[in-house]
């Protein structure tokens, strides 16, 4: 599987390479380094980076591997990948497009390498296409408490525009997590889920067979849901410190106060664009996937392309289209989760350290959702008489070469002592922000303390490692005060 994938993303990024002949040479490492990217660390050997820049520019391209979220997309033929709305629009930006999650997809464009990217979005603001997500609508009397069969989240209690981290959880009782996903309550009787690419086929499944054994069990009882996907919608997120500034000022409603919408709030406004034309009015939520300040719009399929041109007309100095190999080492600074990689179905939340997403009121083991008794005895720590957990997802500073998915966590050897195998790293590059190698992985319980020296197997070599708090870079969500 591993040498499948890495074969058919070179192969894409050779033909991407290609179609921009002025950037070949430049490209040349990148892709002969991505060849290797999922091959046995030993044969990595010949390819020792120079330095923190050479790493960068050889880097984010071929994690871009591990982003295929559970159902690899690089395994899909290239005739039937799907386009976002905004396909012709990368390509005239120059866009280097790859195979993700069923579609055709920009990994950078021409204008800035990755790194370079990911800096700019730090000090400016960029503009991610995330079309290929799948937008979906739960509708109907019993939509709240539907969600709360199949997620740890709170939806009856939410606020009407607010949203929330979540997660379905898997079917078996034992509290993995299908997919992760973002539920926004827009009125009582709805919901927008986004979930990610990669799933589709699984979570439409999922959602599909639940709904009909939902509605058969409270149908009758004036509950029944229904599901409306938003196929061909745009959704594009804008981050950055400049974020609130562009979108701000293409807004048409003048009472819409964006410093009054925090980090989780959602509204529909209209935006002006195409020469006097105004939007349909747009569902906007102030979050992303970078850590920064930001918005991700939802668009109707027709208003994509000219509400996206209206963002991109405050200039290049402002802000610039950003890829996949940007987002993806953004996220990592930002200490978030990738599924299929960070997360899959047998891991649950309070492994994954994300407790935070289970309410107070949702913690007893009849809340009512697949795996809550399991997950009730996960929160409650060994010491105090629970279960606890016995492994735990950390943070890591690497020293020396990268440490990538699949790298062996272990102890330090030292004074004649064996290591032991400890764990494995889940996601890493270096960090643009940092100018250090940074690392996201599941480590034996007890070992997971800020501060904890270990080792990591990189290309058959112990690399020395600390446990690290994350976010590895502070992040800047937009809570009603400036951050520090």
């Amino acid at each position: 599987m591993q040498s499948t994938r890495s074969t058919a993303l070179s192969r894409a990024l050779r033909t991407a390479v290609r179609s921009h002949p002025h950037t070949a040479k430049r490209h040349t490492s990148s892709v002969a380094l991505l060849s290797q990217r999922f091959q046995p660390q030993s044969q990595h050997q010949q390819h020792q980076p120079q330095n923190i820049l050479s790493r960068l520019a050889a880097s984010f391209t071929p994690s871009l591997t591990q982003q295929t979220r559970h159902a690899s997309s690089s395994t899909t033929p290239q005739t039937d990948l799907q386009k976002t709305p905004l396909y012709d629009l990368h390509l005239s930006h120059g866009g280097k497009m790859v195979p993700f999650g069923g579609f055709h997809m920009p990994v950078q464009y021409s204008s800035l390498g990755v790194a370079q990217s990911h800096l700019f979005t730090r000090s400016h603001a960029s503009l991610f296409d995330v079309s290929h997500m799948v937008q979906r609508l739960i509708l109907g009397p019993g939509a709240a408490a539907f969600l709360e069969r199949i997620t740890p989240s709170d939806c009856k209690n939410l606020e009407t525009h607010k949203s929330t981290l979540s997660a379905l959880m898997t079917l078996d009782g034992k509290g993995g997590i299908s997919d992760d996903t973002i539920i926004t309550k827009l009125a009582e009787d709805k919901f927008y889920v986004v979930t990610n690419a990669g799933c589709r086929g699984k979570d439409n499944n999922y959602i599909d067979r639940e709904m009909a054994k939902w509605n058969t069990e409270m149908g009758h009882e004036g509950l029944k849901v229904r599901e409306e996907q938003l196929d061909g919608w745009g959704l594009v997120a804008v981050q950055g410190p400049k974020a609130e500034e562009i979108l701000q000022g293409v807004l048409t409603e003048e009472g819409v106060d964006l410093k009054k919408l925090l980090f989780g709030g959602s509204l529909y406004a209209k935006v002006k664009y195409g020469g006097g034309k105004v939007s349909s009015p747009l569902l906007i939520s102030r979050g992303g996937y970078t850590g920064e300040d930001g918005f991700e719009i939802s668009i109707p399929p027709a208003e994509t392309v000219g509400v996206t041109e209206a963002f991109l007309a405050a200039g290049p100095e402002e802000i610039q289209l950003a890829g996949l190999g940007a987002r993806d080492s953004l996220r990592l600074e930002a200490g978030m989760c990738l599924y299929g990689h960070d997360l899959n179905d047998s891991i649950t939340p309070v492994e994954a350290g994300l407790s935070w997403i289970i309410p107070k009121e949702r913690r007893s083991e009849n809340a009512g959702y697949y795996g809550a008794d399991v997950i009730a005895k996960q929160l409650v720590p060994k010491s105090k008489g629970g279960a606890g957990v016995h492994r735990r997802r950390i943070g890591l500073l690497v020293e020396g070469a990268p440490a990538r998915e699949g790298a062996e966590i272990v102890s330090r050897s030292e004074d004649g002592k064996e290591a032991i195998s400890l764990g494995t790293v889940t996601s890493g590059c270096p960090s643009p922000s940092l100018g250090k190698n940074i690392a996201m992985g599941y480590i034996k319980d007890g070992f997971h303390k800020v501060g904890t020296e270990v080792d990591i197997l990189v290309r058959g070599r112990p690399r020395k490692a600390v446990v690290t708090k994350m976010p590895f870079v502070p992040t800047k969500y937009w809570k009603g005060t400036a951050p520090a």
